[in-house]
């Protein structure tokens, strides 16, 4: 490491750190700006390929983790250890996670600090009442009521070749676009995780890799769920970093395409997060909601509290745990709960575009 390559790294951490205190700025000139040009590039370069770069590229870090901490032990059981192997270690530590920080969000991470969808549509947020969380509760659970008459096993399963979820999905962008131009996703990298059976028990349904541009979905979590958490990732593909955002633009994706797949997928998640804020004010008004589910989603509510405790483990508890600091540390105060912070998108959303749009 050379003296000019630590200069250079500080330089841009600060920079960085002092650019992200402008959402105004990064909004115009780095989210609308320089990082659609990024993130088409990664797409380009990467989304057709049908394995994951990205999950390759963890792959062969954990690997580089596990070789530096077999040397380390070693030189310890060799008596190798002195003031110049710590110092010079310590360095190689700091100037790895200061490179990563600066990488991290040059290709991505500075879209945590962007105004982001609400200023796009002129959404007023703000703390939300009871009467309001009924009126969306009521509102989406018609809905979810109303598609769950129409999804047959059939068309639940034509989505089983992830080939077809995929481009399913990039279509809903497209009937999205046509509405909100800024919303156009082109081209498409979107890919099922080599890791998706490890991420049950890690506890991840997708993830957006910033360092190679691709959305990688798990694929093995209940198949009712994967349309959403498709355009979820997709979203983050377009810049919306934050949790909540991005399950704000992958609602709107879902709803504009014409599948009733689609929207039954969308509409049980959101379900699932205003119900979970109701139970929280007030369980009487919840358990009458409840009572008046679709008894297909009675049976999917039932399968997926199935899934999450048939893969439940102590070390899930410990990632979920530190990714909830990661969330604090990157602009979302919430952490784990910021996903459900998409209730209060859909609030402001239907109190300036009526119930309806909903």
């Amino acid at each position: 490491m050379k003296s000019w390559s630590w200069v250079l790294v500080i330089v841009l951490t600060i920079l960085i750190k002092w650019v992200s205190w402008y959402p105004d700025w990064v909004e115009k000139n780095y989210s609308r700006g320089l990082f659609p040009w990024i993130a088409k590039i990664q797409r380009f370069l990467f989304g057709w390929l049908p394995i994951s770069v990205g999950d390759l590229f963890y792959g062969f870090l954990i690997l580089v983790i596990i070789y530096k901490t077999v040397q380390f032990f070693k030189a310890i059981f060799q008596k190798k250890l002195n003031r110049q192997y710590f110092i010079s270690g310590l360095q190689q530590i700091i100037f790895f996670f200061l490179f990563v920080y600066v990488f991290f969000n040059l290709l991505w991470g500075l879209n945590y600090n962007r105004r982001g969808i609400a200023h796009q549509l002129g959404l007023e947020i703000k703390k939300y009442s009871l009467t309001d969380l009924d009126t969306l509760t009521t509102a989406i659970q018609n809905r979810l009521n109303y598609y769950a008459d129409f999804v047959t096993e059939s068309q639940r399963d034509s989505f089983n070749k992830k080939k077809r979820l995929f481009s399913s999905a990039k279509e809903a962008y497209g009937e999205l676009e046509k509405k909100y131009s800024f919303l156009g996703y082109h081209p498409r990298s979107i890919k099922p995780s080599i890791y998706s059976y490890l991420g049950n028990y890690l506890g991840f349904q997708g993830y957006y890799n910033p360092f190679s541009g691709e959305g990688q979905v798990n694929t093995t979590i209940p198949r009712f769920l994967e349309p959403f958490v498709t355009t979820h990732e997709m979203a983050h593909q377009l810049g919306y970093a934050k949790e909540n955002e991005a399950n704000f633009v992958g609602y709107l994706a879902c709803r504009s395409y014409e599948s009733n797949v689609f929207r039954y997928s969308v509409y049980f998640d959101l379900y699932n997060y205003a119900i979970g804020e109701i139970i929280m004010r007030d369980t009487v008004l919840a358990r009458s909601f409840q009572e008046k589910r679709h008894p297909q989603v009675v049976k999917d509510v039932k399968e997926l509290k199935d899934f999450y405790r048939r893969y439940n483990n102590f070390i899930q508890q410990a990632v979920m745990w530190g990714y909830g600091y990661f969330l604090r540390a990157n602009n979302q105060p919430a952490g784990k709960r910021s996903y459900n912070e998409v209730v209060t998108w859909l609030i402001a959303y239907y109190k300036k575009f009526g119930v309806d749009a909903l």
